[in-house]
Order: structure tokens, then C-alpha cells, then sequence
């Protein structure tokens, strides 16, 4: 294999990373490099181009998220087979979906659901599918569907609860956790958005007050009102919510449940600290509501990372999860670990709604699970994100943005200086769905913040469109104030 033309220049306006991949694609692009092909290591090709080795990560990034390469464990990067490119329609196709300002939660969750073409999306809450391991899949089905295994998960029910296998490994991976739970405590479910689902309708009642995070989550907001909630936001810090608030809207509006994310909180990425956790706990305490701990992100965050659940022993704290977020959004398993008196309460919910889960799906995560396999997997995708942040954090610098929160987890929270649900339609109309501030208020208010997914955010032709944007709509602003 010829090696690439050592050309990178640091003077361009063209990242490193982004000069490296292109390198690559066109070496791809004329043949000259054939399928099957190895790329260079990632010490070799730093040593070769004199960058760092995060730079070329980036650069091999960029190459799977455009499906030119592919990752082998243990072996390297490898150029993929390119597929024929399918006739089009001479005529263009119509945007896939084309919202009208205010953009909703639902908005969000439909573009999920589109075909995502050769671009990623910033605005998305999910991990690209270059970054999931189809061959783990596959080898989990193939396992747990080995002979007379076949019958058994496919021509019948599964068990309300869930499938005591999946449970099991559950209750080992929690223990790993700090969270003492007994396979019992366990209920499955399809998604994390079901867990919350039957959470709420297990607990609450239309009326019943909840306080939320803000900013929170979209499709949160959105469920708890479809269910006739009163919904009570409170502040969001770097260390958790506004105590002060929190006690003030306990005190006044006796709430039923407090729903949060203490790992990763979403969109801001924020964690937890030990002396919030302790708070919290006691207020739910002193005016008897439950608390509902999201851990949809956890598997990108510390192991032991403050969760109440763990401090709680699961005696006031619901703790909820999913794996559709790590291994694939088709594999909707998540879970609810439940405080023994309202096991058999959420069970009843679940009848009365889906019946039971798929078993199919949960005995193949059961096996990546005990296997190690699903572990090994988000070890992967957490060094990804490591050199995507890297690079997100270059780009944001360079557009004249500003993170406002860690750069940690999946979500970035960046403040662009103009109201960003304004920005929604020419992005979109430019190709790229995004996340405006907006989206994540309990009551809607302008906000000059926007989520980003540092996954899908590694383009420079995104931060290069919106920095224009945003700088379109500051000298179209009234020079009077902003």
C-alpha cells in the first residue's frame, strides 16, 4: 500500500483531521486504495504526518461516519466495499421532513426515523451507526437461538417481569455499580421511554404534581403532559438541581415524583455531585415523593459516578435504563431496578399496556452481558467520543462558540449568541437537524444555547453553515440590545 502525500498543512482553514481523512477518501475514491485493504496504525500514520494520535482518530472517524472504512477489533481499520450507488430520480426529492418553527419533541424523534444519507445529524440524540457493533449483534442471536432455544423464545409469551436471565445479569451489573438489587426488583421494558412510561402511570394521576429538570429532556416534558401532569421545572446546575427551588416547589405543591438524570444529564452533560445527591434524597424524604433516576447515558460515564439509587438502596429512588442508546436503536430493551412494594404494582402497569417484552432480544443482551462483550463495546465507543469532543471542542472554538458546560458524555451545551429555535429551518433547509434550547424548557423561552451530539458534530461544513446563520441573524438584530 502507497502511503498517503505527507501535505497536511497546519496554516489551512481545514482542520488537520478533516485534510487527513480527505487523503484517504480520495485515495479510496480512485482505487488506490482497493477494498480489504489495512489502513496505517494509528502510531504509524501520526509518526508519518507528524500530528498527534487523537488527529488521526478524528480522521478515521470521519471515514467510518462516511462508511469508507471500517473498525476490526484488535486489527485496525479496513476500507469497506463500496455498494453501487442506487438510481435516483432525476428530479429532487423532497426534504424528508420539513417542520415549521416551534420545533417539538416529536419533530426530534422524527428525524430519527428518516433516512440519514451521508450526513449525521447534530441535532440527535443517538450514537452513528459506524460506531455500533453489528457482528456483537448477530453473535448474540446466533447464540441464544442455537438449537431447541429457538421454539422457546419465539413461539411464546415471555415473562411479564422480564426474562430472569436478562434480570439476573442485571443484578450482577448493578452490583458492579454499588447497587445492591435482587433479580426481583428487576422489570424489563421497550426503551427507557416505556420505563418512564410505566413509572408515571404506576404513581401518578392526572393533576399530580412533578418536578423535572430544566433543561431536561424533550420527550419527558412532552409525556408527562400528554399524561395530565403538572409539570414543575427545576433549575439544573453543573452539580444537580437548584436546592433551594427544589425545596420551595416541595413545600408548596406536594409533588408526587421528582424525574431526573443524575449521570450524564441530558442535554448538558452535567454529573451529579455527592452533596446534592444527599439533599435531594432527604427532601424526598421529608415530603414523600419518589424519585425517578434516568441512567439512559450512564454507560458513557464513570462506574461508579454518584447515582441516588445506589445511596437509596432503592427505597425512594426508581431507577431506569436502556442499552437501545449503546448497542442499536432497533434493540429497544431497557429496564426499571424498583423498590420492592411497587415491583408487582409496575408489572400490572406493563400488562395492561404491551403484555410482556421480547425475550428474543433480551436472552442476546443477557449474553453480551455475561459475556463481557457488551462492556468491551462501550469501552470502544467511550474513546471515540473522547477524540469526537476533541475535535467538537476545535470547531466550536473556531466558529466563535462557547461550551458552557464540561465537555463530557455525549451532549455538548453551546451557546451560538442568537436564539437558537430561529436557526432550525435555514439548518435544515442546509441539511442539518438540530437541537435549539428551546426544545429542552418545560414552558417555552428563547434561548441562545443548542444541544449538540459530539458523535454527529464533527464536520466543519455544520459549524462553517451555522456560525454563517447565526451571524446572519446578529446583523439583521436591532442595535439597541440583544
Amino acid at each position: 500500500m502507497s502511503a498517503t502525500p505527507n501535505t497536511l498543512s497546519r496554516d489551512s482553514d481545514q482542520p488537520l483531521a478533516e485534510q487527513l481523512a480527505g487523503r484517504f477518501a480520495e485515495m479510496i475514491r480512485q482505487h488506490r486504495l482497493p477494498a480489504g485493504s489495512r489502513l496505517p496504525s494509528v502510531r504509524a500514520c501520526a509518526q508519518t504526518h507528524g500530528v498527534s494520535p487523537y488527529t488521526v482518530v478524528a480522521a478515521y472517524d470521519q471515514l467510518l461516519a462516511r462508511g469508507l472504512v471500517e473498525s476490526r477489533p484488535q486489527r485496525g481499520f479496513f476500507v469497506r466495499t463500496q455498494q453501487p450507488s442506487p438510481v435516483r430520480p432525476t428530479a429532487p426529492a423532497p426534504h424528508p421532513f420539513q417542520p415549521s418553527t416551534p420545533i417539538d419533541a416529536t419533530t426530534l424523534i422524527r428525524g430519527m426515523f428518516h433516512e440519514p444519507g451521508t450526513r449525521p445529524m447534530p441535532g440527535l440524540g443517538t450514537l452513528p451507526p459506524a460506531w455500533l457493533d453489528a457482528g456483537m449483534l448477530g453473535a448474540a442471536l446466533r447464540k441464544v437461538t442455537q438449537g431447541e432455544r429457538m421454539e422457546a423464545l419465539s413461539l411464546h409469551y415471555g415473562e411479564p417481569q422480564g426474562d430472569q436471565r436478562l434480570r439476573e445479569a442485571l443484578s450482577h451489573r448493578m452490583a458492579e455499580m454499588g447497587l445492591r438489587a435482587e433479580p426481583g426488583q428487576f422489570i424489563t421494558t421497550v426503551g427507557a421511554t416505556q420505563a418512564l412510561d410505566l413509572v408515571s402511570r404506576t404513581l401518578l394521576r392526572p393533576g399530580d404534581a412533578v418536578l423535572v429538570d430544566e433543561p431536561g429532556w424533550a420527550v419527558e416534558f412532552a409525556r408527562l403532559a400528554q399524561l395530565g401532569m403538572r409539570i414543575l421545572p427545576v433549575p439544573r446546575g453543573q452539580d444537580g438541581p437548584d436546592l433551594e427551588v427544589l425545596a420551595r416547589l416541595a413545600q408548596t405543591h406536594a409533588p408526587k415524583l421528582y424525574v431526573t438524570v443524575s449521570v450524564l444529564h441530558n442535554p448538558t452533560s452535567a454529573m451529579l455531585s455527592p452533596g446534592h445527591a444527599h439533599q435531594v434524597l432527604k427532601l424526598a424524604e421529608a415530603h414523600d415523593f419518589h424519585i425517578l433516576e434516568d441512567d439512559v447515558y450512564g454507560f458513557l460515564g464513570p462506574q461508579h459516578a454518584t447515582r441516588m439509587a445506589v445511596l437509596d438502596e432503592l427505597r425512594r429512588v426508581v431507577l431506569i435504563g436502556s442499552f437501545s442508546k449503546a448497542l442499536s436503536p432497533s434493540w429497544r430493551v431497557g429496564y426499571i431496578a424498583a423498590p420492592q412494594p411497587l415491583v408487582d404494582r409496575i408489572v400490572n402497569t406493563k400488562l395492561l399496556t404491551t403484555l410482556t417484552t421480547a425475550p428474543l432480544l433480551e436472552q442476546a443482551l443477557a449474553w453480551c452481558l455475561e459475556q463481557g462483550q457488551m462492556r468491551r463495546h462501550c469501552e470502544r465507543v467511550a474513546t471515540q467520543l473522547d477524540a469526537a469532543r476533541t475535535r467538537c471542542m476545535q470547531l466550536i472554538r473556531q466558529a466563535g462558540f462557547q461550551l458552557v458546560t464540561a465537555p463530557q458524555g455525549l451532549f455538548g451545551w453551546v451557546d451560538v449568541g442568537v436564539d437558537t429555535e430561529r436557526l432550525v429551518i435555514p439548518l435544515l433547509e442546509a441539511g442539518w437537524l438540530i437541537a435549539p434550547g428551546a426544545l429542552f424548557h418545560a414552558q417555552r423561552q428563547p434561548s441562545m444555547l443548542m444541544r449538540i451530539n459530539y458523535a454527529s458534530s464533527q464536520d466543519a461544513r455544520f459549524w462553517k453553515t451555522l456560525q454563517a446563520e447565526a451571524a446572519r441573524l446578529t446583523a439583521a438584530r436591532p442595535s439597541t440590545g440583544r
